[in-house]
């Protein structure tokens, strides 16, 4: 189906979920706006509570599928002091399991990644199977009878949903798909984040804040014009257009990418797409040409540009994005007009930012640092691209884990934030300050403390 018939048999997912969302005025001042004590963020008696509660309960990103392509491919996910692998069996699923041996509690796996026939302790030699299983112990004159069937590893909950391999350390946890939604799984599957791989930035490094400084942080734009003033004198932020979806303990908001139009022409609209837009969506840089020459139907002998009324650089920029990526051979056809080009911010509890656009996304995931300071994280950030499938390995990016803090040169706007979040870390340590209070704007900050506190206070 076409997109121009999908659009005509109301069939596009986004169509459902705009019916489904609401706007800032419907939240209501109580809900969107709220005070959260600073505490939270350097109390290491709060950070013990999170992980007891939040992270040894609740499904998180562990990995891409295609990070293990192969039977006895294995790659370790850890927060805080906790660690575990997830390994691909012989019969192509993959499971999760306490990275410690039942026996004296020796990491079973060291390293990032690795692949094994079998899982084998190097303390004293216990080896399992890719099941997790029992499989046989070094000299078994010195360890007697044993009950090999109650001492394989200790198994945790793992699933896959869109190339995404997800992890839950309670081993009786609700089903994934449960725990994110239908509603999610339906409103993303048009993008095919299943056939998206990493491509030019994948890096893992420690921050100087705490991980829900970093979360907050791409909950709004509100910072723009102050972090951010490149973008501020030709972004237009506008409340009254932003929607939200609540599902669950996740949400989505949709911001419309919108060049200021008010007192401006539209030569400086389409200057603000030009220059603006690939700072922050790597992909906009190869729709630029094809924009360009959109443009140029409505360009005079003089340069003058006059767009007829329902045109725009806004409208010539979805058009753009929609062709370009249709020449590539990848189908569109399910995203509407407006995933073309607006921003559309997912959090998936406690920690998955995903930030997407057609073809593309960006996804930032910071847990809590394997010393147990509160002030510290680990965050990883990737841009994930959909190209055709003949060219993915060749442009993969592979991991870049930074050794010298603050060495690694961040795209502008994400080196703009990734400054931003220590300066807050260290304003929010005075003990002066008993609490941060959030504007309208940040609502989603508001929903994402409200599912914290909720799992704070279950017992």
């Amino acid at each position: 189906m076409s997109s121009a018939e999908a659009k005509a048999n109301g069939v596009y997912a986004d169509d459902k979920r705009f019916e489904k969302s609401l706007g800032l005025s419907d939240l209501g001042y109580d809900q969107a706006t709220m005070q959260v004590s600073t505490d939270r963020y350097s109390s290491r008696e709060i950070h013990e509570q999170e992980i007891d509660k939040i992270w040894m309960r609740t499904w998180q990103v562990a990995g891409r599928v295609d990070e293990l392509p192969e039977t006895g491919d294995w790659k370790e996910y850890k927060f805080a002091d906790q660690s575990f692998i997830v390994v691909k069996g012989k019969d192509d699923k993959i499971r999760g399991f306490v990275n410690a041996c039942p026996h004296r509690g020796n990491p079973v796996c060291s390293g990032a990644k690795g692949h094994a026939n079998a899982l084998v302790c190097p303390f004293h030699r216990w080896s399992f199977n890719l099941e997790g299983n029992l499989r046989s112990v070094a000299r078994p004159d010195l360890v007697g009878p044993i009950d090999k069937d109650n001492l394989g590893l200790p198994k945790v909950s793992v699933d896959t949903f869109a190339g995404f391999i997800f992890l839950n350390p309670d081993p009786d946890a609700k089903p994934l798909m449960e725990y994110l939604g239908e509603e999610a799984a339906e409103y993303l599957a048009p993008y095919h984040l299943e056939d998206m791989i990493p491509v030019g930035l994948n890096v893992q490094e420690e921050l100087d804040c705490n991980w829900k400084v970093v979360v907050d942080a791409f909950q709004e734009g509100y910072h723009i014009q102050g972090i951010h003033p490149q973008m501020g004198d030709v972004i237009r932020l506008d409340p009254s257009k932003e929607r939200y979806n609540f599902i669950g303990d996740h949400h989505l908001v949709v911001s419309p990418f919108e060049v200021k139009t008010d007192g401006f022409s539209p030569e400086q609209e389409v200057d603000g797409i030009r220059t603006r837009l690939p700072a922050t969506y790597h992909g906009a840089k190869e729709v630029m040409p094809h924009f360009d020459k959109l443009v140029a139907d409505y360009t005079n002998a003089d340069g003058k540009i006059e767009f007829p009324e329902g045109v725009s650089g806004h409208t010539l920029l979805q058009k753009a994005t929609r062709e370009t990526l249709s020449e590539k051979g990848l189908d569109v056809s399910g995203l509407s007009d407006h995933q073309m080009t607006d921003h559309y911010g997912w959090l998936f509890f406690p920690n998955f930012f995903l930030s997407m656009r057609a073809g593309e996304a960006t996804a930032v995931v910071p847990v809590p640092h394997q010393s147990g300071d509160p002030n510290k994280s680990i965050w990883h950030v990737v841009r994930y691209a959909w190209l055709p499938e003949e060219q993915r390995e060749a442009a993969r990016t592979e991991l870049t884990v930074v050794e010298e803090q603050g060495s690694y040169p961040y795209f502008l706007v994400l080196q703009q934030d990734y400054d931003q979040a220590p300066q807050q870390q260290r304003g929010l340590r005075n003990k002066g300050l008993k609490h941060m209070t959030l504007a309208l704007e940040e609502a989603c900050i508001a929903k994402f403390h409200r599912e914290v506190d909720k799992y704070l206070a279950a017992d």
